[in-house]
């Protein structure tokens, strides 16, 4: 009985090897033949190695195998072994250990690929369902009385307070006490499309209170006082943005400026403080570029109106013109050349912002009224009719008032013998009277068409020691100079005007905030 269960063993300890070999196919069979004809004892040796590193894993799949073939772990099989020459009879004694070492490596990559081996069975595999219940933990809501809301809303086309209001999730109770206690404020009436609203309230809607932003600097704010609401003065913060824009003159000033974005009152600085230097009336050309560097206040996140210009450069027909802005430690501003030098003349170039010359100075013109040829002592400036006239320097105002073909005119005496003469004006500046000191660069009246005169335009003239001279030929005596012991400071100051001005230096940048 003992060598038939040996047999039995054996052929299935063969059968199982057949198995093996056939799963791994002519590859496994040659590896295996190439494995006992090149390494020898070496193989043995080599499966030995590969038992012990696997260790307990490995002992336990050996025991799998043996249950499955129905070995008793402890009993070796005894074959009855043909008589075989000493040479081969060590081998042969060891044939079993070798069949099983054998069979049992194939299985380890069999095992390990089992999770993803085509046509393998799962059956045998348990599973088990775990489920597990989760306790939520209880959250606990404020109450909705304490907590309060920021909310912001965007004024669109055709809104009114009411439905500002209603998206802003506002009670009517309190919408209607807010409609009624601001209904005399002037802002209240004119809502601008695009500008924000912001109202504090509870998660009832109880409104807390209301803030709107109309333009510029102005904020209006009504906090909730008992049953009603009162406007509270509080000026906004604003916070120094610097901006920087440039643009080429294609038909005029005007269209360059405005499709730049350059705010308006910022293209006024840059006429005055270039008047000396370009003659924005005649000088002109297709071509001629600026960039400007400016200070932009905002407030509460929103633009609120254009400062200072800080430096600004202007190519005139190829020649470029840099002004940039210091103040001193004594506290003394003005605006400079890169090398120091003062641009602020003792008289304006043009005492208009905008406008064309329509007749310029000369000893001999046809008067369109008098319908005769006499000499024209001044510069006409066609302007539409209240068109703010400047003081071309600082002085007293020697006369205001009618003269002639004048008509409404303006005289102004200025230090070293000089007078300018403002006519055909439709207005003068509130209070302006005689004896008056006046700035450069001050208002002092408005274009108009009075006295001899056959549209609206300004008759200015320039006098020296009280004879007319050309004011665009005659040459303008400048401000003092930044004195060489401040130049250090002053090019300290500057450098970083300087620096953006080269930075955008043949780059448009229209619209850059």
């Amino acid at each position: 009985m003992p060598r038939k269960e040996n047999k039995v063993s054996a052929r299935r300890l063969l059968t199982l090897t057949k198995l093996t070999l056939s799963k791994l196919g002519s590859s496994g069979l040659a590896l295996t033949k190439l494995a006992f004809t090149k390494l020898g004892s070496a193989a043995l040796a080599f499966i030995k190695l590969v038992l012990l590193k696997l260790g307990s894993s490995a002992l336990a799949l050996t025991k799998l195998v043996f249950t499955k073939l129905k070995f008793s772990t402890p009993a070796r099989p005894k074959l009855t072994l043909p008589k075989l020459p000493p040479s081969k009879l060590t081998f042969a004694k060891k044939t079993p250990r070798w069949l099983i070492l054998l069979s049992s490596l194939p299985l380890f990559g069999m095992m390990a690929a089992f999770g993803i081996a085509p046509n393998t069975s799962v059956e045998d595999v348990p599973v088990e369902h775990v489920v597990l219940g989760l306790e939520i933990p209880e959250i606990q809501h404020a109450p909705n009385g304490d907590m309060t809301f920021w909310r912001q809303e965007r004024i669109q086309s055709g809104d009114t307070i009411a439905t500002l209001l209603s998206r802003l999730n506002v009670n009517s109770r309190d919408a209607a006490a807010l409609i009624r206690d601001a209904r005399d404020m002037k802002a209240f009436h004119q809502l601008v499309p695009g500008k924000p609203v912001h109202v504090q309230s509870t998660a009832a809607g109880d409104l807390l209170l209301f803030r709107y932003f109309p333009g510029g600097s102005e904020q209006l704010v009504l906090e909730r006082t008992g049953n009603g609401f009162q406007p509270s003065n509080h000026a906004p913060e604003l916070e120094t943005h610097v901006q920087m824009k440039s643009g080429v003159i294609e038909s005029s000033l005007y269209a360059a400026i405005d499709s730049a974005g350059v705010p308006d009152n910022v293209a006024t600085q840059i006429v005055d403080i270039l008047a000396s230097e370009v003659d924005f009336h005649r000088d002109l050309r297709k071509g001629d570029r600026f960039t400007v560097v400016y200070d932009s206040l905002y407030g509460n996140g929103e633009p609120a109106r254009a400062g200072r210009v800080l430096a600004v450069e202007f190519v005139n027909q190829g020649m470029p013109y840099r002004a940039l802005y210091f103040q001193g430690q004594d506290g003394e501003s003005g605006y400079y050349t890169p090398d120091g030098t003062n641009l602020r003349k003792a008289f304006l170039r043009s005492p208009l912002e905008f406008s064309r010359i329509s007749s310029g100075f000369s000893t001999g013109r046809y008067h369109p009224v008098l319908k005769t040829w006499r000499a024209h002592k001044g510069i006409d400036y066609a302007a539409p009719t209240g068109t703010r006239v400047r003081a071309a320097a600082e002085g007293i105002v020697a006369f205001a008032g009618w003269q002639g073909g004048y008509g409404k005119v303006i005289i102004l005496e200025h230090p070293g013998g000089y007078s300018t003469v403002y006519g055909h004006l439709s207005a003068f500046a509130k209070g302006l009277r005689k004896g008056q000191y006046v700035r450069q660069g001050g208002v002092i009246g408005q274009v108009g068409a009075t006295g001899m005169a056959t549209g609206p335009h300004l008759h200015y003239e320039f006098r020296q020691n009280g004879v007319q001279r050309d004011p665009l030929k005659i040459a303008m005596p400048a401000a003092s100079p930044i004195p060489s012991k401040h130049m250090a400071a002053f090019h300290e100051y500057t450098q970083g005007s300087m620096a953006r001005l080269d930075m955008l230096r043949g780059t448009s940048l229209a619209f850059l905030d």
